[in-house]
């Protein structure tokens, strides 16, 4: 099967959300939670992300990700990332909740592709404070697409992990996960980067960002999708965005959805006259009206 094919292939029969005027989502990718160690690429941006959360539960946003939420390539238990990152997971269960969360899955949290690991894995989950387990996404199902239906202009939104578009990454990715798992994991710790990475191996981030553009292209549709790092702002000639990631050195960034326009987002930390620390939310580049 061809990229092109994999990447169509994630919109047949995917779940289609009401989208108007007045709804607000916010998009994340790749923040590759892990279980707390030195390869726990999330845990230096872990206040961040939870600011950021707290921030669009308020304001009343449902919260999509986009995959490779956990890093699963690199850790086999589910449970450990769950309980190192449980406000992260009571924070999320608050938007499921609410009827306010969608999850994809991507290459380095595949496993979640089938509804019965989800049930076994993040049915309940150890809040603290409590003896007991508590139900976490008893009835989670993560999706490999998810439709954005606009229900007032028809410029609908099409949704995705976009590792589709990288071989390695997809059909390949049974021998990607032994490599990162069992090779790359501990040479990490050492300097050696990931050569099966999009994020880190430049010639194929920019190869996988050119089918997801050109799949926009010649489908005319709005293609979001994570899988990169790399955060993008699309345009009417070239209508593929890219969310970035919460494991850049000092930021995450985000694409929020409000008032019919695509905004490109960063979270970081800044320093006031003071000297105190607080977390900053600041716009990158021109918001994109659909």
């Amino acid at each position: 099967m061809s990229w092109y094919q994999r990447i169509s292939r994630a919109f047949t029969d995917a779940l289609e959300i009401p989208l108007y005027s007045t709804s607000r989502f916010v998009l994340i990718s790749d923040c590759h939670r892990g279980t707390g160690d030195h390869n726990d690429n999330f845990l230096k941006n872990q206040n961040l992300y939870f600011a950021a959360l707290n921030y669009y539960y308020e304001r009343d946003f449902s919260y999509i990700e986009l995959g490779d939420g956990d890093e699963l390539w690199e850790n086999r238990s589910f449970s450990r990332i769950i309980d190192i990152h449980s406000n992260v997971f009571w924070l999320l269960r608050e938007f499921k909740n609410k009827g306010r969360l969608y999850m994809l899955y991507g290459n380095h949290d595949q496993s979640k592709r089938h509804c019965g690991y989800c049930r076994k894995h993040c049915s309940t989950y150890h809040a603290s404070g409590q003896a007991d387990e508590v139900p976490l996404f008893p009835d989670m199902c993560y999706l490999q697409g998810l439709i954005l239906k606009d229900m007032e202009h028809g410029r609908d939104l099409y949704l995705t992990h976009g590792h589709q578009a990288d071989f390695l990454n997809s059909t390949g990715s049974p021998a990607a996960r032994f490599l990162v798992r069992y090779l790359w994991k501990p040479l990490e710790a050492l300097g050696v980067s990931d050569p099966t990475s999009a994020a880190r191996n430049y010639s194929r981030k920019k190869k996988v960002e050119k089918r997801l553009s050109d799949w926009a292209l010649r489908e005319q549709k709005v293609l979001i999708a994570g899988h990169t790092h790399r955060p993008m702002t699309g345009s009417d000639a070239s209508p593929y965005f890219n969310t970035g990631s919460c494991v850049h050195p000092r930021c995450i960034t985000c694409i929020e959805i409000q008032n019919r326009r695509l905004t490109l987002v960063k979270w970081t930390l800044r320093t006031r006259e003071d000297r105190t620390l607080y977390v900053a939310r600041e716009t990158l580049g021109e918001s994109w009206d659909f």
